[in-house]
């Protein structure tokens, strides 16, 4: 596998990826990059588009990306995830509203774990979910980040 580090407006980034595509996005743990697992080499050139698409979408310029994309999750975990990429830019769902897009209206708890477990924020919008009564629920970079990534797109929270 091979990775890289982007400088974000929320701390560095963590990407990596193979010849299949974007694997993963991370976000930084007290404000320095998570450490790469063991056997990954960095190499910066595979994600030069990764950062440009990025860099527009943290200077509020690019609404969606288009990237290739090789997450690795059960069946359902990847629905939820191809879901959460329909979500338009500057809006949110809540988790129950998202369970019934996939069909599953009584699933609201497997979605927020699935998307808790989404292994590419930011790019598959995760923090677009919120609580049925609107409020910001848990996020994997902390309810600051989700915050601003929010207000980035121009959405009012709580």
């Amino acid at each position: 596998m091979r990775y890289d580090v982007i400088e974000s407006p929320i701390g560095p980034l963590l990407v990596a990826g193979d010849e299949a595509g974007l694997r993963r996005i991370q976000f930084p743990r007290q404000g320095r990059a998570q450490a790469p697992e063991a056997g990954w080499v960095r190499d910066g050139r595979p994600f030069r588009e990764v950062a440009r698409q990025l860099g527009e979408y943290f200077a509020g310029k690019r609404r969606t990306f288009n990237l290739v994309l090789a997450p690795e999750g059960t069946p359902f975990q990847r629905a939820t995830w191809r879901a959460l990429t329909e979500i338009p830019y500057g809006s949110t769902v809540s988790y129950g509203e998202l369970a019934r897009r996939l069909g599953r209206p009584g699933a609201s708890r497997a979605v927020g774990a699935a998307n808790g477990a989404n292994p590419l924020p930011i790019v598959v919008p995760c923090h677009r979910v919120i609580g049925r009564d609107g409020s910001l629920t848990g996020f994997g970079g902390g309810l600051p980040v989700k915050r601003a990534l929010l207000a980035l797109e121009g959405v009012d929270c709580r």
